[in-house]
């Protein structure tokens, strides 16, 4: 259903959605606070397509919600919240909601340097992402090469990437270059089901399917050569390699086993709901801080699975090109995630609080001297990686000041979809995509042609009028654009 609420104009980027006249339906739960909308004035149009800005302001309706209900440029429908939302909660009188986070916890990007450039590695493309696509188990509810004994997989789900660095699957400073240094620490195994981890005990190092990836990435234009040089990124043509997943079998089950929990939760403390899927309990109740625990062990698991793919990658050069990872440079510039619920510390009128920040579809974009940001980083703002899919750019920007001020240091996660899976295959067909990529110099390898059809690149938004909105707003900025050389999907 389109939207048809109030939408006032608040500048060229930002448009809000005011406390009366924004709802569907009010009689049920007023809205607390407005709605803050990213979006040019030509994608505004698209945004407006669907029902997702209700469900911006139904967040809004949620207790002890801060500031307001945001949405980013690459907004659409999910499940209870939008995907591309951003909504801070007080961490006293606020709540908690699995549909603030989504089901693939910790769906997140990984990406890498390389001293390579294309000149060196064009002759063998095809052979490394073939090499990439046999080393890194994909697909839908593929195992993976480990397997791990019960213990192993509860130290996955406490220490996340440190653990399969301590395992010998990485290098000693990679965790810090990762969000959390890989690995949050208030996470409780006991809080999962032996369901979830009979998922995740076979799962870790896959990449899955949908709109995950493996990309071999040129660097195609820097924007910001100081931060750009920071981050490792030194000249147009350098290789990078991206990683897209998530916390697969695992995260998707804490998410249906706490969903449930919810439910019942809602009724317990006789929250008002406008969206019976926005099922969410007090923040600082049992039944909160049980799924938020379980919730950061499906993010630990995701840390790890990408840490393990990362190795594999790293592997896939060094048997292909002949060279050690090390000697060819591929180090870890930034691990970020985006589908996350975090207890953060924020400025808000003049005051610091404790917030609950549900970025579902949303990236933390920390601005310059912020303590979590890398060392290394600091100086610049912590890095922010926004994937493409399949043909289209990525991008590496760097978070702001005004994102802390105004969107509790967050930004947007990626294009965001204009087509459901089911209309994309509909209207896509897998031969003519590898076709296409093919005339772009695209090698691509995938396990499912479904897939390919579901995420043809026409099914989403154009990434560069998203990642322009976030840059002139202010809320990140723009360092480097990366497109394509060679795809692995599921």
């Amino acid at each position: 259903m389109a939207y048809t609420g109030r939408l006032n104009k608040l500048d060229n980027y930002r448009f809000e959605l005011p406390t009366e006249g924004s709802q569907r339906d009010s009689s049920k739960a007023p809205m607390r606070v407005p709605g803050l909308v990213y979006a040019g004035e030509k994608m505004i149009d698209a945004v407006k397509a669907d029902d997702a800005l209700y469900q911006v302001t139904n967040v809004a309706t949620l207790p002890g919600i801060v500031g307001r209900s945001i949405a980013m440029p690459d907004i659409h429908h999910g499940y209870g919240f939008a995907i591309g939302a951003v909504a801070a909660f007080d961490a006293d009188e606020g709540i908690i909601s699995p549909g603030g986070v989504g089901y693939d916890i910790n769906c997140g990007v990984r990406l890498m340097r390389t001293d390579l450039t294309l000149g060196e590695i064009k002759p063998r493309v095809s052979k490394l992402i073939n090499t990439m696509f046999n080393n890194v188990p994909c697909g839908v509810g593929q195992g993976g090469r480990l397997r791990l004994a019960d213990h192993q997989l509860e130290e996955v789900l406490v220490q996340g990437a440190r653990w399969v660095v301590s395992e010998g699957y990485g290098w000693d400073d990679d965790p810090q270059f990762m969000e959390e240094n890989g690995g949050i620490n208030v996470a409780d195994p006991g809080l999962v089901s032996p369901q979830a981890k009979k998922r995740g005990a076979s799962q870790l190092g896959t990449l899955g399917a949908g709109n995950h990836f493996l990309e071999i990435q040129r660097v195609d234009t820097i924007y910001d050569q100081e931060a750009a040089t920071t981050f490792g990124i030194e000249a147009v043509g350098q290789i990078l390699v991206m990683i897209h997943t998530g916390s697969r079998g695992c995260g998707h089950q804490i998410a249906t086993d706490y969903l449930g929990e919810m439910r019942k939760a809602n009724k317990k403390y006789q929250i008002p709901l406008i969206d019976p899927q926005l099922s969410c309990a007090p923040a600082s109740s049992p039944e909160g801080q049980r799924y938020f625990k379980a919730m950061n062990c499906g993010a630990n698991f995701a840390w790890a699975n990408r840490q393990l793919i990362m190795h594999w990658v790293r592997e896939s050069f060094e048997s292909v090109l002949g060279r050690k990872a090390s000697d060819m440079g591929m180090h870890l510039i930034y691990d970020i995630a985006h589908n996350m619920a975090k207890l953060e510390t924020h400025t808000y009128e003049g005051q610091k609080r404790q917030v609950y920040v549900h970025r579902k579809g949303a990236t933390r974009a920390f601005g310059p001297g912020h303590r979590d940001v890398p060392e290394k980083y600091r100086a610049v703002g912590q890095p922010v990686l926004i994937p493409g899919d399949m043909g289209t750019a990525s991008y590496l920007l760097a978070g702001t000041e005004k994102a802390m001020r105004e969107t509790f240091g967050s930004t947007c996660h990626g294009a965001g979809r204009q087509l459901s899976r089911k209309a994309s295959v509909k209207k896509h067909r897998a031969e003519e995509i590898f076709a296409g990529l093919e005339q772009q110099g695209v090698y691509l390898k995938a396990k499912s042609k479904r897939v390919i059809a579901e995420e043809a690149p026409g099914a989403y938004k154009n990434i560069d009028d998203v990642v322009a909105v976030c840059d002139q707003s202010g809320i990140s900025r723009l360092v480097a654009r990366m497109i394509p050389v060679g795809v692995v999907k599921g």
